[in-house]
């Protein structure tokens, strides 16, 4: 009998741990199904992209994992039993159900839109969490006449890069970013100022420190009582994670986050693992790790080895978890690498203009082709799975 390793979730972080995986376990020992309900890898990292027009490279799964002995099922996870150890899932064309058993468990079905549950933006807004949501914008803005106002709503990463790549394809839209908080308020100086001059330079109008209160279909109003014009409204406001986890017996976060140890694995069921956005994993200077690619790749890393050290008896290797920049594309032609300490706050060094484009391209292409080549440079050896029979006389696996 083989140990049957599921994981849920074909991003960043689930996809890496699959292949990782694969790299260091024995394919006699081990099963590796990873389910996900497209063929394709999403670069979720390049949405803002898709939404302007632009054309993305196609990467499907088949040719991603060929050979490798990675299962991929294509459908859509409905429940988890994390007691009886099975996940309930229905086919990709919705016609199919199935309960697929597992031995581990690694939970990566992420994170989604969220709305924030202001009135209207369900209803009226444009979301570029997913492929679907960018294809539908991208969709729309196309069909905007010259001179129509975009209204992005939000002022984190996504919404900089989502509001400088409209505004650099569309220089005949009049692009409005509507921030809570200062423009960049978390960058240093070097940082805050070349975000400024891209931003003025692309003419693009920021009302800082503005809450939006309402989304209509012609626009949003704001809590101090203003209202801002708007004939596509893109929502970038933060994520929510999937709410599989929180119907489950898993010890998880008020946001529905999976609570895990340094290894990644739930505190409160030693046979799952959670990564990327769907965990609550603690980083540097005892903070949560933030949702990001950034975090979850090598959140992946770290479950991977952790799972194939305990089921061969080796040492479990714990290397921390830092951060090191955060990458900022602000259109084709600029962009912005703001490096940080460990535990992700600004340092005064920064990194502009084209050369800081190219940087953030090849960091975009890296995580992609990462995903595509998890292994690479790891040793070619599998490790053969340890086993031990258990009283009854059924097989079980070593767990250290």
């Amino acid at each position: 009998m083989q140990h049957r390793i599921v994981v849920l979730g074909a991003g960043y972080a689930g996809a890496t741990a699959a292949g990782r995986l694969a790299k260091r376990l024995n394919p006699q020992d081990v099963t590796i199904t990873l389910v996900n309900p497209e063929p394709d890898f999403v670069e979720r990292v390049r949405l803002h992209q898709l939404a302007a027009g632009q054309q993305l490279r196609p990467r499907p799964f088949a040719a991603m994992f060929a050979g490798t002995g990675v299962a991929l099922k294509l459908a859509s996870v409905t429940a988890v039993d994390v007691d009886r150890k099975t996940v309930a899932v229905t086919s990709a064309h919705g016609r199919e159900r199935e309960e697929l058993e597992y031995d581990t468990l690694v939970y990566a079905l992420g994170s989604g839109w969220n709305d924030g549950g202001v009135p209207g933006a369900a209803e009226h807004a444009h979301e570029l969490a997913s492929r679907r949501g960018a294809i539908h914008l991208g969709g729309r803005l196309a069909a905007l006449e010259a001179g129509r106002a975009v209204v992005v709503v939000g002022g984190g990463l996504t919404s900089l890069e989502a509001a400088t790549e409209i505004a650099e394809a569309r220089p005949d839209l009049d692009v409005t970013l509507a921030a809570r908080g200062a423009l960049g308020d978390w960058l240093s100086e070097k940082g805050r100022t070349h975000l400024r001059k891209v931003v003025d330079g692309l003419g693009i109008t920021v009302h800082e420190n503005t809450a939006v209160s309402a989304v209509a279909a012609d626009g949003v109003a704001t809590a101090d009582g203003r209202t801002l014009p708007a004939a596509v409204t893109v929502w970038t406001t933060g994520f929510a994670v999937h709410p599989i986890a929180g119907a489950t017996t898993l010890d998880v976060t008020d946001r529905g986050q999976i609570v895990v140890d340094g290894t990644m694995r739930s505190v409160s069921h030693p046979d799952v693992y959670a990564v990327g956005d769907a965990a609550m994993a603690i980083g540097p200077d005892d903070k949560p790790l933030r949702m990001s690619c950034a975090s979850g790749v090598p959140m992946a890393w770290q479950a991977a080895d952790a799972i194939a050290a305990r089921l061969t008896g080796t040492k479990v290797p714990r290397v921390p978890i830092r951060y090191f920049q955060q990458c900022v594309s602000l259109g084709r032609k600029e962009g912005l690498i703001q490096f940080v300490t460990a535990g992700d706050r600004a340092l005064q060094r920064a990194l502009t203009g084209r050369v800081a484009a190219l940087y953030k391209e090849l960091i975009c292409k890296g995580a992609a082709w990462g995903v595509a080549n998890p292994t690479m440079g790891m040793p070619s050896r599998r490790r053969r799975v340890v086993r031990q029979e258990t009283r009854g006389g059924a097989r079980a696996e070593a767990v250290a």
